[in-house]
C-alpha cells in the first residue's frame, strides 16, 4: 500500500467531509445533469484512490471503446486479476444504496466494454473478475466507501 495513494484518499475524505457540512443546513434543490456529472467524477476519484490504497495498479479509468459499445469506468490489476470496476455514487438513500444501481443492462454494457478492452491487450489476464465501488457521500452519515469484490459475472 502507498504512502502517496492512503494520503491522497485521506486528502479527498477531508475534503468530502467538508463539503458536506457546509452544505448540511440546507435541502439542495434537484441536481441538474452537470451537478450529477460533477457528483459521478468526485465519486469515481474517491473510488480510484480508495482502490490504489487497497493495492490495486489502476491501469485505465473512463475507458471508452471506439464502436460506442461500453464505458470502463477503472480497470485495475489486483494481483494476477484484472479487475473491471463500475463506481455508483449516491447522496442520499432515497433510491437505495448506490450498488443497486449496477442493474442487468448496466452489466452488459460493462461486459461488452470488457470484451473490447480485453481484445486491445497484448498480455491476456490469467483471470477477470467485476467488481462495484459504492460511494455514498451523506452529510449526516458521512462518507462511506464499499468495494464488493466479483460482484457480478459475464
Amino acid at each position: 500500500m502507498s504512502l502517496l495513494a492512503r494520503l491522497m484518499y485521506r486528502a479527498l475524505v477531508w475534503k468530502e467531509r467538508r463539503r458536506a457540512s457546509r452544505v448540511a443546513s440546507f435541502q439542495s434543490p434537484p441536481r441538474g445533469e452537470s451537478e450529477n456529472l460533477d457528483l459521478g467524477a468526485r465519486g469515481e476519484t474517491l473510488a480510484y484512490w480508495y482502490l490504489r490504497q487497497a493495492g490495486y495498479t489502476v491501469v485505465a479509468r473512463n475507458w471508452r471503446a471506439r464502436s460506442g459499445g461500453g464505458e470502463l469506468d477503472l480497470v485495475g490489476w489486483e494481483g494476477p486479476t484484472l479487475a473491471f470496476v463500475e463506481v455508483k455514487t449516491r447522496t442520499s438513500q432515497a433510491a437505495g444504496p448506490p450498488e443497486e444501481a449496477v442493474t442487468p443492462n448496466k452489466q452488459k454494457r460493462v461486459i461488452k466494454g470488457a470484451k473490447q478492452y480485453l481484445r486491445q491487450l497484448r498480455r491476456k489476464p490469467l483471470s477477470c473478475r467485476f467488481d462495484v465501488v459504492s460511494v455514498s457521500l451523506h452529510s449526516a452519515k458521512g462518507l462511506q466507501v464499499k468495494l464488493i469484490k466479483d460482484a457480478f459475472k459475464a
